[in-house]
């Protein structure tokens, strides 16, 4: 009876097992990914107004795999110890801080470093791809301590937008985060189901949901040989497509890349360790995210963010527009690190 009772046992847990796979693996190959052009997502005519005809030269330093990564360097006006890291959203690069980072450093605020995160930008060795899901935390400590060396008693700034601002947050809540002393967010995004967060982040993010969770799924058992496979693309307008950056564009991400360059799934978790000055500023014309919702969501985490809503602004517009250099600057002149 109990040599009965065994074999039943097996042969069902047998049978679960092929049944987990079979329909794990049939999600991920029931959809692909769609990067087709867009124009119905997010405005980014306020990129195409800015002069870039004195960006600077990009730069590189090597990261802890050997990898040369590439940043662009905005010196400031007056000398000075504090370092500010700006991380571009998805899909882009560095090069969409050259407004903001070179006003902030003609002011003197800071040396601003404008990072093309790993995957990203002109000539990236795997585009939308890295090798695991903690991969730019390193890139990003590597970088914290090439930029450190030579200068006293170094302040380091870590901010982003978008993406890159979830970016932020997963470092803050990582085991690197004591190499930064500040945060600034700029309409960073947490989650697809965050109450901060538009479904498919106003339609410029493209999951294929399907695939993410069969992906999951084998994840979920220890199984990361498919985490290259691509699970989400971005609706990039065709005339940025067309535009002489347009090769510069990253329009599809990997599973690994789409974990890496977000919080934790447990964003709530990475808010709460942080600990230090945060700044987040965002526009109420946001079309990816609520910008109403980032203060109660945050600080029911943290007690140490101070909080704009910038009327008429939009999810790129607080790059771009006049109203966030005066609160950036002014809270960095206010920081006491």
């Amino acid at each position: 009876m109990k040599r009965k009772l065994t074999r039943k046992f097996a042969t069902m847990l047998a049978t679960t097992i092929i049944v987990f796979f079979a329909i794990a693996l049939d999600l991920i190959a029931s959809q692909g990914v769609d990067s087709s052009p867009g124009s119905d997502s997010l405005d980014l005519s306020e990129a195409t107004g800015v002069d870039y005809s004195d960006l600077p030269s990009s730069l590189s330093f090597t990261a802890r795999d050997g990898s040369e990564l590439a940043y662009r360097r905005y010196e400031s006006a007056r000398q000075t110890n504090r370092i500010l890291i700006l991380v571009h959203g998805s899909a882009w690069h560095g090069m969409q801080f050259h407004a903001m980072a070179g006003e902030l450093a003609a002011r003197g605020v800071a040396t601003v470093i404008a990072p093309d995160m790993r995957g990203h930008g002109a000539k990236p060795a795997r585009r939308g791809d890295v090798d695991h899901s903690d991969q730019l935390e390193d890139d990003m400590s590597d970088l914290i301590d090439y930029l450190s060396q030579g200068v006293s008693e170094p302040e380091i700034i870590l901010g982003g937008h978008s993406s890159g601002g979830g970016f932020v947050v997963r470092f803050a809540g990582g085991v690197h985060a004591a190499k930064a002393d500040a945060f600034i967010l700029l309409a960073p995004f947490f989650k697809y189901n965050a109450p901060t967060t538009r479904e498919n982040s106003g339609g410029w993010a493209r999951p294929a949901t399907r695939r993410i969770i069969g992906l999951a799924m084998l994840n979920m058992v220890g199984i990361t040989a498919l985490n290259h496979l691509e699970v989400i693309g971005f609706a990039m307008p065709q005339f940025v497509l067309s535009s002489p950056y347009g090769y510069t564009a990253t329009r599809r991400y990997t599973y690994r890349m789409t974990s890496a360059f977000a919080p934790r799934a447990d964003y709530e978790g990475d808010l709460a360790a942080i600990d230090k000055p945060l700044l987040v500023v965002a526009g109420d014309r946001d079309e990816a995210f609520i910008a109403e919702q980032f203060e109660p969501v945050i600080s029911a985490q943290t007690k140490t963010g101070v909080y704009h809503v910038l009327p008429g602004v939009s999810h790129m517009g607080v790059l771009y527009g006049p109203d966030v250099l005066p609160i950036v600057e002014g809270w960095l002149g206010r920081l006491s690190l």
